[in-house]
C-alpha cells in the first residue's frame, strides 16, 4: 500500500535543536522505523544514552561528534555514522551547528533511548 505523508511533526526538545519527524511513532504511527530531519544550533549537546535501536545518522551540513567507548567520532557533511543498540553514545555538534537525518530501527521512542539523567 502506498502512503503519502504530507509533512513532518515537530518534536519539542530542549536546547534549541529542531526535530521534524517524517516517519515514526508520532507522525505516521510507524513503530518499525523512524526518519527525522534535525537541525542543531552551534555547540548543542545532549546527555549520554544507550538506545535500544540502531541509529543511522547522515550529516547534511556541519559536524556531528559522537562520543563512545572507543573515543569520539567526527562525522562531517556527506558522511554517515551507525550506532548499535545498547552502545553508550553522546551526540554533540561543532561550533557551526549541524543539519542531519536520523533513521532509527525500530522507531525512536523516549522509553527506548535510555538517556542519562
Amino acid at each position: 500500500m502506498v502512503r503519502k505523508i504530507e509533512g513532518p511533526s515537530r518534536i519539542p526538545v530542549p536546547g534549541g535543536k529542531l526535530i521534524d519527524e517524517h516517519v515514526g511513532r508520532v507522525n505516521s504511527g510507524d513503530e518499525a522505523i523512524s526518519i527525522a530531519h534535525m537541525v542543531a544550533p552551534p555547540g548543542w549537546d545532549e546527555p549520554a544514552q544507550a538506545p535500544a535501536f540502531t541509529e543511522y545518522t547522515l550529516v547534511l551540513r556541519g559536524t556531528v561528534l559522537v562520543e563512545h567507548a572507543g573515543g569520539t567520532t567526527e562525522v562531517s557533511a556527506g558522511q554517515t555514522v551507525v550506532t548499535e543498540p545498547g552502545e553508550k553514545v553522546r551526540y554533540r555538534v561543532g561550533d557551526e551547528g549541524a543539519e542531519y537525518v536520523a533513521v532509527c530501527l525500530p522507531a525512536f521512542s523516549p522509553d527506548s533511548v535510555n538517556r542519562d539523567e
